[in-house]
Parts: C-alpha cells; structure tokens; sequence
C-alpha cells in the first residue's frame, strides 16, 4: 500500500484539494465521497480513500471498514435526500473490470425504475454445471483454511 499521494492521480488531485471542479460531499480523517465529472444518474457519488491505494488487492483491513463506513453513510443519505427505488454499490479491480482510475474507488449509484443505466447483469448465462462446479471447487479450495485479511 502506498502511503503517499500519487503524483499523476485524478483522485489524490481531490484529496489534495487541487481539483476546483470536484463536487465534494463528505470528508473525514481516511475518505472521501464526491461527485464524479460525468455521473450515470444524478446523486452518483464516488467514495475513495485519502490514501492512495490502487485496488481491492492493495487495501487493509482497517481502511476497508473506513471506506465501508462512508459508503453506507453515503447510501443512507441518497435513500434520504433523493428518494430513489434502489441503490447499486460497485467497485471495480483492474481494466477488464472497467477501472479506468487506479485509485480505489466504490460508486454509490441511486436508482429509478426505467433510470437510464438499465440493467447491469446479463439476464441469464451460459455456463455449463461442469464449468460452475470447477469455478466453485477453485474457489472452494483457495479459502480453505484461510482467514479474512
């Protein structure tokens, strides 16, 4: 984990308060939640660490439950000042994820029936019960015997 800003980071520009645009609307001690530039529905809120930390395999534990902390905080006030029908919570790890900003980062998307997002899980799949019986005994075995971080 690195503990320093990172010098060509958009997020750590608005932690380090040098982004006029950023829409900010919380900040504590360890995170920040903000308005990204180009929301998917209006209220989409972005939570981050202060901390630079690139990804979900690059945070700790303590710094986990801070930005979980803040997510919720930031749920519970989208439930309350924009009465939308549901809420998404997503963070994505790495390109084929679609993170485009390698600095941790989770939404907090409101939603409304017939929002403009539409559906974001493919209706059904295509897998067979061979290949989600080996993803499930891979799975299985990488956390056996192994503890939350």
């Amino acid at each position: 984990m690195t503990d320093l800003a990172s010098t060509d980071c958009p997020f750590c520009e608005i932690v380090g308060r040098e982004d006029p645009d950023a829409r900010e609307i919380y900040r504590d001690a360890e995170t920040i939640a903000f308005f990204p530039t180009e929301p998917a529905v209006l209220g989409h809120t972005m939570v981050i660490p202060r901390r630079h930390v690139a990804d979900i395999w690059d945070i700790d534990r303590d710094l986990a439950e801070r930005v979980t902390d803040t997510t919720l905080l930031i749920a519970d006030a989208i439930r309350d000042a924009l009465d939308s029908d549901g809420l998404n919570v997503i963070q994505s790890n790495g390109h084929a994820a679609s993170q485009s900003v390698m600095h941790l980062h989770v939404h907090v998307v409101p939603r409304w029936e017939n929002d403009r997002i539409g559906r974001i899980w493919p209706p059904e799949s295509d897998f067979s019960e061979n290949q989600k019986d080996d993803a499930w005994t891979r799975l299985r075995a990488a956390v056996s015997g192994s503890e939350p971080r």
